[in-house]
């Protein structure tokens, strides 16, 4: 029988059981085993999975505690990648047929990191095709569910991630984010969710290591649980060379003192038509904050670019110039709205793509203002609670007859401005039981201050003890 008060722990509290000889490390993984082979079929969010080997790591593991051995900080813990990210001697297929038989010769280093702290490696999650899409849905793994509503997406690109936490296959898993790849499959799935500042951890695996919007980041039901994983993951890598030379500091558990602190919140950015209940639920939260004791201020944001043709370009670009010879060899066994995203940046001319840049700068002199006068900046993570499985991202990103926009996302601005962090913390449920989520964006390089708001807001809105129906 699976013991779902066990799914439902947090990482940070099954790793001082285990610490405390309270649970063995093997009890841990078969638990962890038997819930993944109860929910998957319905879920679809596991791609890989590695039971015979996590249960010999979870035998290690118990031996280690009974030595009387040092232990690292997730020693017995299972945890789950994201099938973008190259695992030694694991097939890594990026939700592509192009690369269904990749096996990589190397762990990327945050997959290493957390190994060499004594996690165990459990399964790797699904993921749209090279992570495109806000739809987990790949032509190589079909269509992954949310634990919520089975008819719901879990959101992309770390879709897969999201379901099995929320689900209680794993207290830890890996996301990215390029656009808002982790913060909107936790909002979604009603966790907690972290884009770290660019170069917080290392991200190696593209073949360009320049570029600027891509963050490797926690999913997770806990501020203390995502800071467990920042803590463990983050610090310089020679293979990347833009991440931070000095790893972050991070005192655990998070204090959640927010008494003083000045925060600024926008409801809809300034443009983007949101859903009543999303926003009701922002307010409340703000509310909550208020009455632990911040300062909580509505304001009115003026310039944010209103439409993702200019973002998008960016990611565009990019996967064309990877990808862009494979098309014609490739093209019929890719997802079509791939294709055309790749299709778009071989089109592109380079005084356009190079003027992204130009907007971004625009963006981070919008909150550059704001953060001269705030300890950080709050708006709802997703405009709307999460759609249908059947629905696509081209039913999206368009503008209504007041002029307003119509989107998924209200996370790719702090992509843009990579180095202010980006948290995603559960508000409470819409009348059909969907989560709904806020967005807590730090100054830059301020992944603490993050954590300490969403910390503060942790037991006023009661988010660790909610279980799906799944």
């Amino acid at each position: 029988m699976v013991d779902l008060d066990l799914c439902y722990t947090s990482a940070s509290a099954l790793a001082e059981l285990i610490r405390r000889k309270e649970l063995s490390p093997v009890e841990l993984i078969d638990n962890a085993i038997q819930r993944i082979e109860q929910v998957n079929p319905k879920l679809n969010a596991f791609c890989f999975t590695y039971f015979d080997e996590a249960c010999e790591k979870a035998k290690e593991a118990e031996a280690a505690v009974a030595r009387g051995d040092d232990l690292g900080p997730l020693h017995g813990l299972p945890f789950v990648i994201k099938d973008m990210t190259p695992t030694k001697g694991k097939t890594t297929t990026r939700g592509s047929r192009i690369h269904e038989h990749w096996v990589p010769d190397e762990d990327a280093a945050v997959v290493s990191r957390q190994s060499d702290a004594g996690g165990i490696l459990i399964g790797k999650t699904t993921t749209p095709e090279y992570a495109f899409s806000w739809f987990t849905d790949s032509p190589l793994w079909g269509v992954t569910r949310n634990p919520w509503n089975l008819d719901k997406t879990p959101c992309g690109s770390s879709g897969g991630s999201a379901a099995a936490v929320a689900s209680g296959c794993a207290p830890l898993a890996e996301g990215s984010d390029s656009g808002g790849s982790i913060r909107g499959p936790a909002a979604w799935c009603g966790l907690v969710g972290l884009k770290p500042s660019f170069g917080r951890i290392p991200f190696e695996i593209l073949p360009s290591v320049f570029d600027q919007t891509w963050h490797f980041g926690p999913i997770v039901r806990t501020v203390d649980d995502a800071a467990l994983f920042l803590d463990v993951t983050n610090g310089p890598h020679e293979a990347d060379i833009q991440t931070l030379l000095e790893p972050l500091d991070i005192a655990l558990p998070i204090d959640g003192d927010v008494r003083g602190l000045r925060l600024a919140f926008s409801p809809d950015l300034g443009y983007i038509t949101v859903d009543p209940e999303v926003e009701a639920n922002a307010r409340a939260a703000c509310d909550a904050l208020r009455s632990a004791g911040a300062v909580v201020e509505e304001i009115a944001l003026e310039g944010l670019p209103t439409r993702l043709d200019p973002r998008w370009l960016m990611s565009a670009t990019y996967y064309a110039a990877v990808l862009g010879d494979k098309l014609e060899e490739w093209r019929d066994r890719m997802d079509p709205g791939f294709v055309r995203r790749i299709e778009a940046g071989l089109a592109a001319d380079a005084v356009t793509a190079k003027g992204t840049e130009l907007m971004r700068t625009e963006v981070w002199h919008i909150f550059r203002a704001v953060f001269e006068r705030y300890d950080a900046f709050l708006c709802p993570t997703m405009p709307i609670p999460a759609p249908d499985v059947t629905a696509d991202d081209e039913d999206y990103d368009h503008l209504d007859d007041e002029g307003r926009y119509i989107g998924l996302e209200m996370t790719s601005h702090f992509n843009l401005i990579g180095q202010c962090p980006a948290l995603s913390v559960p508000t409470g449920f819409t009348g059909e039981r969907l989560p709904t989520a806020l967005q807590i964006v730090g100054n830059r390089y301020d992944d603490l201050m993050c954590l300490r708001i969403g910390k503060a807001l942790e037991p006023l809105i009661g988010w660790p003890a909610w279980r799906p129906p799944v």
